[in-house]
């Protein structure tokens, strides 16, 4: 049987143009930001700066002791939330068409907290774990803040891209004698792996460019934090410090700027290539 493509109408023709035209919104966008950043920051970049600690209130040296509180925030942050996120994900994934009263008030709540103004997170980290635990201004409370803010985030986009799964699979393990749990975890989980790539990227990327939430926990001192206990300043803060608060910061501010982004950037194609490796290795059984 011959198919014929369908006749385009002027209306069609002119929604299929301003799609496309506006698909290339996000591409300019980025082009004109990351542009602008490697303009003014590109001079500044160098690996002193990157060895460095800063000096006179970031106007001079390095970010050395910034990339490595950066890195302890956000290693604690992804501790907590990869495994609880994947685990609350499979959970929801599971009970999907439970229409049970508590899953449906848990998924309400996920929702809410996902859509959460970074502020009333951070006011909710400075008084739960800097005040009531004890813990004041540390590297470990702007981490479990921030993990607080992007695990509903991670929870609902993995909780997606398990969903994605063409259906078709599941039909297929079940007729082979599989029971709903083996088929999550040996079918729909590796090939999630991308999605869920995908959400820990988003994470990250809200978790580096937080800032409100972290000057309230994780404090704002610059030197090398010697425990998670110590307080550290995340990139972020560092930025907004010395792009609002430091007269002649801008050069080292677009400078952090750039590590920031090029560190994404490398992050993305990270996780993508090793997303596609991971589904490749572990195959559908």
């Amino acid at each position: 049987m011959c198919r014929t493509a369908l006749p385009k109408n002027n209306r069609f023709e002119t929604l299929e143009f301003f799609s496309t035209m506006a698909a290339f919104v996000p591409v300019a966008f980025f082009l004109v930001l990351f542009g602008q950043i490697l303009v003014d920051g590109i001079s500044g970049l160098s690996w002193d700066f990157l060895t460095q600690n800063p000096l006179d209130a970031g106007r001079q040296g390095g970010i050395a002791s910034i990339v490595l509180s950066t890195a302890y925030i956000l290693g604690i942050c992804l501790i907590i939330t990869i495994p609880f996120g994947l685990m609350l994900a499979i959970y929801l994934t599971l009970n999907e068409n439970n229409t049970n009263g508590s899953l449906l008030f848990l998924r309400r709540s996920i929702m809410v907290l996902a859509g959460m103004p970074s502020i009333v997170v951070g006011l909710f980290g400075n008084a739960f774990f800097s005040i009531s635990l004890g813990l004041g201004f540390s590297i470990l409370s702007g981490g479990l803040t921030l993990a607080c803010m992007v695990l509903p985030f991670f929870i609902l986009v993995s909780e997606q891209a398990l969903r994605s799964v063409p259906k078709h699979y599941y039909i297929n393990a079940y007729a082979l004698g599989l029971n709903q749990s083996s088929t999550l975890f040996k079918i729909a989980l590796p090939l999630a792996i991308p999605g869920i790539g995908a959400a820990l990227i988003l994470s990250i990327g809200r978790a580096l460019a937080e800032t409100a939430a972290l000057i309230f926990t994780a404090g704002y001192v610059t030197r090398t934090p010697e425990s998670v206990l110590d307080s550290g300043r995340a990139l972020s803060v560092h930025i907004f410090d010395l792009a609002m608060n430091v007269p002649g910061g801008n050069q080292n501010a677009f400078s952090t700027a750039l590590v920031l982004i090029i560190f994404l950037i490398l992050l993305s194609i990270a996780t993508r290539f090793l997303g596609k490796s991971l589904v490749n290795r572990v195959g559908v059984v």
